[in-house]
């Protein structure tokens, strides 16, 4: 069955077109990867599909109980509203007939004249707050932000203090609180950490409904999607498969349609021939099969298709300038801290010409930090950074900052090489894509992936033979990012990069240093080499010689505590389940016509329910204290 269907879809603002003759169905299990060059229409379409924009031409129908759910690409930055208080408000229903139940009960208390009116509104809310999980939506909020990685001590943060990778999991949590039947998620993994991407992808495999991704990151959708809804040349075509197997197909059918177009072009020419060649001879009977083999021949060229030509695409090395010695930079135990907050200590470690290095470790950690430093923008607190003979630096900053905003991007560009002629300065921005009246543009007027190519293009001309990029994928579409990826592969010389994207990382890590506020940690090879080492040294503690004996002792202990909790756990929500099944009892005589007649009996019930709910709302804050007890011995099973 399908969650959503678009019928010869068109979306056109002003004379251009986004896309036409749009038909697909998305299946209420289907997990789709929604891809395409930056421009050409991914946010649109999903901004149809919720019905925030009226499409030009066709429709999308909805399944009648589909239930969306859409985390937007730009997340408010909130208020002054906590991080706790804003996941909760996804259950503001529910803290509403919260609210009116205790109203209810102190009404009833007094024995007003219209206690039987108050008392059947008591029993429909009641039945309507457990039916919409209210006994465990507390619970359930604290469990999913703790499984997102937050902290106890973050629950009071205000939603202004939240940095965009906070916003982005505060975000996704909503999501999943709600209950959707189709989500729609705009870039979900901008700003998260690799290990908050892969909290998600295990989230999205484990959803029981659909889900259609915008995304760029290819190792993320290779990991999820079961479908790719592509969007080229004004047309959406849904293919099988994700991200790799679309490709894959993709390049199979392309080729087809290659080698069909040229065998029928061949057939074309021939009959082109045969009439040249019949009109030379201009006798009656060679006109007459002249006009047959032109009537073949316009039928012919009616139907055939000319396979559209690849979109352009980015087109850039990086040459360096001179080349550098042989060592190009030794951290002699470089440390940073913020305040009583240490980044990173003992950062140790050394960088040879020609090297690709990657800097991973989770937000947070100081990694655009160790990047500036080598910059000269900050200071380190202890230890020195030492450049190796002729290294000349180039810096790629995620935020973009070293863009003048206020010029034009012809001048951004003169302005640091006064050595180029206008051509060549306008040959330069076309091969990033920058053409006609687009070189005028000021750079504040720009997306966020035009910036980026300005940046990259302006780390081109620098001649830099040392390359520190700070997420230099960030705001690219597939097709710019494997671009620089073969720039960067090409690149003769040496690079430090921070980085997310793990296709990017194996494609181009030598060796990944992860950063912990100890010490930095080397792994030689690309991502997936360290992912397999990481677990090979996980294994190896599991396995280590035993401890000694007051380890042993304090390990049994902290077992036996472990388990204690478990117990009483598990009684714990025994109890619960009893006492819902006696709340329901209750609500059941309640219900009854001969009850309602009843007052004294409604009185005494009223009551019960009431110390019910009560020992219910007890047993539910101490359940949650033993879950927060046990989450600290590091078992929340």
């Amino acid at each position: 069955m399908a969650a959503i269907s678009a019928y010869n879809l068109k979306m056109m603002f002003g004379e251009t077109v986004l896309f036409e003759q749009a038909a697909f169905d998305i299946g209420e299990k289907d997990r789709v990867g929604l891809v395409g060059a930056n421009g050409t229409g991914k946010t649109t379409l999903f901004k149809l599909i919720i019905g925030a924009l009226e499409s030009t031409e066709g429709s999308i129908a909805k399944a009648k109980d589909v239930t969306l759910g859409y985390m937007e690409q730009h997340v408010s930055a909130g208020s002054q509203r906590t991080l706790y208080d804003d996941m909760l408000s996804i259950f503001e229903p529910l803290m509403q007939i919260e609210n009116e139940l205790e109203e209810l009960a102190q009404k009833i208390h007094l024995c007003p004249p219209d206690i039987n009116a108050l008392i059947s509104r008591q029993h429909f809310l009641t039945e309507e707050f457990e039916r919409l999980g209210g006994l465990t939506y507390v619970s359930r909020t604290r469990a999913t932000l703790l499984g997102l990685g937050f902290g106890e001590n973050d629950f009071a943060l205000t939603c202004e203090q939240l940095s965009g990778g906070q916003h982005s999991k505060l975000n996704l949590g909503k999501l999943l609180l709600s209950k959707s039947d189709l989500l729609l998620l705009d870039e979900p993994t901008n700003h998260l950490d690799i290990g908050s991407v892969e909290w998600l992808e295990e989230f999205l495999r484990d959803f029981k409904g659909a889900a259609i991704v915008i995304s760029h990151d290819r190792y993320f959708l290779d990991r999820v999607t079961t479908k790719t809804l592509e969007i080229e040349n004004h047309h959406i075509t849904l293919w099988s498969g994700n991200y790799s197997e679309f490709m894959k197909q993709k390049r199979i059918k392309a080729e087809i349609d290659s080698r069909h177009y040229a065998n029928q072009m061949a057939e074309v020419h021939r009959i082109e021939g045969i009439i040249e060649q019949q009109r030379r001879w201009n006798r009656e009977k060679n006109i007459i099969t002249a006009e047959s083999k032109q009537k073949m021949l316009d039928k012919k060229i009616a139907v055939l298709v000319k396979p559209e030509a690849e979109q352009e695409k980015l087109r850039f090395k990086f040459k360096p300038a001179r080349v550098s010695g042989n060592e190009v930079l030794t951290a002699n135990g470089l440390a940073k801290s913020y305040g009583d907050e240490p980044l990173f200590c003992d950062a140790f470690f050394k960088i040879m010409r020609g090297e690709r290095v990657f800097l991973l470790g989770p937000n947070g950690c100081g990694k655009t930090t160790l990047l500036r430093i080598l910059t000269g923008e900050v200071s380190a607190d202890l230890g020195e950074a030492v450049f190796g003979a002729k290294v000349k630096t180039g810096y790629f900053d995620q935020k973009l900052a070293n863009l003048g905003l206020e010029k034009s991007l012809l001048d951004e560009i003169w302005d640091e090489h006064k050595d180029l002629t206008t051509t060549q300065v306008r040959t330069a921005l076309a091969a990033f894509l920058f053409k006609g009246d687009d070189v005028a543009k000021k750079v504040s007027s720009l997306s966020g992936g035009e910036r980026a190519r300005a940046a990259l293009l302006k780390l081109m001309l620098s001649g830099a033979n040392f390359l520190l990029l700070d997420e230099p994928t960030n705001h690219l579409d597939i097709a710019s990012r494997e671009t620089l990826e073969a720039a960067l592969m090409d690149f003769e010389g040496t690079m430090l990069v921070v980085s997310h994207d793990r296709y990017f990382i194996n494609k181009l890590a030598a060796r990944i240093l992860r950063m912990t506020p100890e010490s930095l940690l080397n792994y030689p090879g690309n991502y997936d080499d360290y992912i397999e080492k990481s677990v090979e040294l996980a294994q190896e503690v599991q396995t280590a010689a035993p401890p000694k004996n007051n380890e042993y002792k304090q390990r049994k202990e902290r077992d036996g505590e472990e388990r204690r909790l478990k117990g009483r756990i598990k009684r714990c929500e025994e109890t619960i389940e009893k006492l819902e099944k006696k709340t329901a009892a209750v609500n059941a005589v309640l219900a009854l016509p001969e009850t309602a007649a009843d007052y004294e009996k409604i009185i005494e019930l009223s009551a019960e329910l009431e110390k019910l709910q009560l020992k219910q709302e007890e047993l539910l804050q101490e359940w949650e204290n033993l879950h927060s007890d046990l989450i600290e011995y590091g078992d929340d099973d």
